[in-house]
């Protein structure tokens, strides 16, 4: 049942996806963590509740961000794992990854672009020992970072996490693909999974290790994890299902949004990062379709590949406003199982769900 990450053990098979802004912070990486799983951190506008937020953005993110991870170590108790997730797109993607690892996380967990810098990151804070991970789309991905991190680093990833088209949030596939999920048509998970084990057993073989490979997007519970880790996933990570949760740091008016939704008020939106992604069809995201969405009034520079003002919505301050519960102005990124998130519940009890539903699968 445990997993061998790097140089570090995972008690359970189960990851807890970063979900920004400010949904998965020190308190549900924490609560995760402590129950055996890998929590994790969003360090994307983790700072965002910090006093001098709005006038040193960038200060504020890191000072948090060094809070958070000790304090959601302190949390775990020495049980689970605590990553961070690092979006390559943020400007502050490589001091977001040199404090977390200074802070003393377990993991970094990378995404939303290609980490072929991760590596080189991790050697200036080289007493960590953290484990690196990409976050993938396929195959092809997988192996060109696993073959510059070998060429230029001598190293391989620690895990993968693989996420499918139906995932929440920003997705690694092109709009066309994201569509055709939604429409519920998605390229297998399994599939996927198959591509991504071909691409890394030359890595595997050379360096002698497994390299684990979490599946996302999609997984609905033990049972479906159970199936993958039969054609090799070494577990899966969840994200959407842990929101209503008591220790999950959203505000309880987002919880409850995410609770009375359905299925068919889920879309695909176009982020000003330039990818896809899976969010409710709120008030703001019709406003988009409809093309009637005023454009941000400023922009604090929190993504490199951001049209900045030009962008229909600035999506820190959509995010915020999520957070907050703010039906009218707020983007609400899930997965397409949204709709299966029924009731609150704690983390020990969706980790216990979870463990159950795979046992019984056994």
């Amino acid at each position: 049942m445990a997993v061998i990450i790097g140089n570090k053990t995972l008690p359970l098979p189960i990851l807890q996806g970063g979900m920004g802004v400010g949904i998965s912070l020190d308190g549900l990486a924490g609560a995760v963590a402590a129950k055996g799983g890998m929590g994790t951190i969003s360090t994307a506008a983790c700072g965002f509740q910090e006093p001098d937020y709005e006038t040193n953005p960038q200060g504020a993110n890191l000072r948090a961000l060094e809070r958070q991870v000790r304090r959601a170590r302190e949390l775990a108790r020495g049980a689970g794992l605590v990553a961070v997730n690092a979006m390559v797109a943020t400007a502050q993607y490589a001091d977001s990854v040199r404090t977390a690892l200074r802070a003393g996380v377990d993991a970094v967990v990378s995404g939303a672009g290609l980490p072929l810098q991760l590596p080189a990151l991790a050697a200036e804070v080289p007493e960590s020992g953290a484990a690196l991970a990409p976050i993938v789309s396929g195959g092809r991905a997988a192996a060109l970072i696993a073959k510059v991190w070998d060429k230029r680093y001598r190293r391989v990833p620690d895990f993968v996490v693989l996420e499918g088209p139906l995932a929440g949030g920003h997705l690694g596939f092109s709009p066309d693909e994201a569509k055709e999920a939604q429409a519920g048509r998605p390229v297998p998970l399994r599939a996927l999974l198959r591509d991504v084990r071909e691409a890394l057993a030359p890595f595997r073989e050379k360096y002698r290790r497994d390299i684990p490979i979490f599946v996302a997007g999609g997984v609905k519970g033990g049972a479906d994890m159970a199936r993958c880790m039969d054609e090799g996933a070494a577990g899966a990570q969840f994200a959407t299902r842990f929101i209503a949760t008591e220790e999950c740091d959203a505000s309880q008016d987002y919880k409850n949004i995410l609770l009375s939704a359905e299925g068919k008020n889920v879309t695909i939106v176009k982020s000003p990062v330039g990818m896809p992604g899976r969010a409710l069809r709120s008030p703001l995201v019709r406003r988009m379709e409809e093309k009637t969405q005023p454009g941000p009034e400023g922009c604090i520079g929190c993504l490199t590949p951001c049209g900045k003002l030009e962008s229909p919505y600035c999506i820190s301050q959509a995010l915020i406003a999520a957070w907050r519960g703010d039906w009218e102005n707020g983007l609400f990124f899930c997965g397409a199982n949204v709709g299966q998130v029924e009731r609150m519940s704690t983390v020990g009890e969706q980790m216990e769900q979870i463990m159950t539903e795979w046992r019984a699968a056994q």
